[in-house]
């Protein structure tokens, strides 16, 4: 397989390696299209053979298109590619609010897969939603799938729709988390910790409560029963993220995302 990958930021970037590092693709194999010219000689002084400043026949060779760039970078490049793309050829697009039936009419391939990924894909522990056009055989949606594992997990949906949420859970989640947890690091330096004691204890105890969930065949409100112990510290806390209706505050944020997704995708 032949993989071209359009755009070299973080997420273009973080698919290179990672396919190369589990042994998906052989680098000979792999292209990179960056429209930045020094991106175009880093990549070559960093090992990678086959990178390109502008679109060429070089295109028509490829099996799999990553579209790894901005929503308002297409209007220039799409234009540029256009000549060269097939109706064989399989689109992956990570852009988000490009809906499938935008990319067929813009690009003469109709084999469209698109995909959500998180920023944690960057180490391997990613988080990535995805779905695919009709014509998309489910041999090809496979392959992707292995692909994108690469970066960390993925879950495929029918339904296209679902990526809007997936944007808004997972897409964004990333930042809620750290919010949270510069909140409780910024409350510790007030009880007197230095910054640096700060940083480890939530840290640590993020990791601790993560891998705890992960290990265990236990709910989030089991895990939070056995914290909880009557009349102590964790309940105090937590009846007072009850008196400030907490919960109903992050779910009215995770919507308030999910519709601003609808409104980009359209």
């Amino acid at each position: 397989m032949k993989i071209l990958i359009i755009g070299g930021g973080n997420m273009g970037k973080t698919y290179a390696d990672s396919f190369l590092a589990n042994h998906a693709i052989q680098k000979d194999d792999l292209y990179i299209l960056e429209h930045f010219e020094e991106k175009v000689n880093y990549f070559k002084s960093i090992g990678f053979k086959n990178v390109f400043f502008k679109p060429d026949e070089y295109i028509k060779e490829m099996d799999l298109i990553i579209l790894a760039i901005k929503p308002q970078d297409t209007k220039t490049l799409f234009p540029k590619i256009r000549p060269y793309i097939s109706d064989n050829q399989t689109i992956l697009s990570i852009m988000a609010g490009v809906k499938i039936s935008t990319l067929k009419k813009e690009l003469p391939s109709k084999k469209i897969v698109r995909a959500m990924p998180n920023l944690p894909a960057q180490i391997g522990m990613g988080m990535t939603g995805f779905t695919s056009a009709d014509e998309v055989s489910k041999e090809e949606v496979f392959n992707i799938q292995n692909l994108l594992n690469t970066t960390g997990k993925s879950l495929y949906f029918d339904n296209e729709s679902k990526l809007d949420a997936v944007t808004a859970i997972s897409g964004s989640g990333p930042a809620y988390v750290f919010y949270f947890m510069d909140a409780m690091i910024n409350t510790a330096i007030q009880m007197g910790f230095s910054k640096a004691q700060a940083e480890l204890l939530v840290e640590q105890t993020f990791m601790g409560a993560i891998h705890l969930l992960n290990i265990h065949n236990i709910s989030c409100n089991d895990w939070i029963a056995k914290v909880a112990s009557k009349g102590g510290t964790t309940e105090a806390a937590l009846v007072k993220f009850g008196e400030a209706n907490l919960a109903q505050h992050i779910a009215q944020g995770l919507k308030a995302a999910l519709q601003r997704a609808e409104e980009l995708g359209n």
